[in-house]
């Protein structure tokens, strides 16, 4: 009989310690989850009210062609592809929140620029010329 009651007592112990074990990953897990969802969450606000640029100085030159039907998502899109800015997203946020109006054209950019600089240009009336970007 001692036998079995000591398997017993070694399932037992196993069971709980393999139960405490999985609270303790799963813990490990939530935490993990709010760690990285508030770091995230702090960059993207961040980037919102202290915009960084892509590139130190001097950077790259870009000229962007804005036209008459692109929302402010689609120039962020295409500010983002081309390597201006960081995330899509802050750009319309800023856009938005700093009531900003984008006006069609071409205009040259650089990788130095942090957003709010960029939404600076193109919300500048556009110059009566053709053929040279608005700087």
């Amino acid at each position: 009989m001692s036998g079995s009651n000591t398997a017993r007592d070694i399932n037992r112990v196993t069971g709980a310690i393999i139960k405490v074990s999985l609270h303790l990953i799963i813990y490990a897990l939530v935490i993990l989850i709010f760690y990285e969802g508030i770091t995230a969450g702090y960059r993207f606000g961040h980037e919102i009210f202290s915009a960084t640029a892509v590139a130190s100085p001097p950077g790259w030159d870009r000229i962007i062609t804005i036209g008459e039907d692109q929302s402010d998502y689609d120039i962020g899109r295409l500010l983002e592809k081309e390597g201006l800015i960081h995330n899509r997203y802050v750009f319309v946020i800023q856009s938005e929140l700093y009531d900003y109006k984008l006006y069609p054209g071409v205009y040259r950019l650089n990788t130095s620029m942090t957003s709010r600089e960029i939404l600076d240009a193109l919300s500048a009336e556009p110059k009566e010329e053709e053929g040279e970007p608005d700087t």
